[in-house]
């Protein structure tokens, strides 16, 4: 009886690209068998963001986070050649093209896959994030709850 093997990922960049490439990851791990945790933490936590404005009460700071903070998946820029916006519409186009699935779809994907997706709750705090504001079906939690996923982790990133 083989030992199931485990994928931990930190994403805490907000960027298209990063944030695609640890969905990638996730489900190609997933596909493998792999138990997989993706904790978003800091800019990571755009990925989760509602498109839509959900109204909850905000200090003026937290309220400044959210209107710089891109909401959702669909709208994060790129790490580099963003462009002004017109970056992530160019490498969107160049993935329809190619027949590659763009980030809300691989996050469909890894919900479908029983990826475990997680806010953490501390940075939620800092930025002024509500669970409102998330997506359904993710978990919240801190560090300890992360560093007891990856203690034993085969597979451990930080991207």
């Amino acid at each position: 009886m083989s030992e199931t093997k485990t994928t931990n990922i930190i994403l805490f960049s907000g960027d298209y690209d990063k944030a695609m490439a640890a969905y990638i990851i996730a489900n190609g791990a997933a596909a493998y068998d792999h138990e997989v945790t993706i904790f978003h933490t800091f800019w990571g936590l755009n990925a989760l963001r509602k498109e839509e404005m959900v109204p909850v009460k905000k200090s003026f700071m937290e309220k400044m986070f959210g209107k710089m903070m891109p909401r959702g998946a669909d709208k994060l820029g790129l790490s580099n050649m963003n462009f002004a916006g017109m970056g992530p519409k160019m490498i969107k186009g160049v993935m329809k093209k190619h027949n590659a699935m763009p980030l809300p779809d691989l996050i469909d994907m890894a919900k479908e896959q029983d990826v475990k997706l997680v806010a953490c709750t501390m940075t939620m705090d800092l930025l002024g994030l509500h669970k409102d504001e998330l997506m359904d079906e993710i978990e919240y939690a801190g560090v300890a709850a992360y560093l007891a996923d990856a203690e034993d982790g085969n597979v451990n990133l930080f991207i």
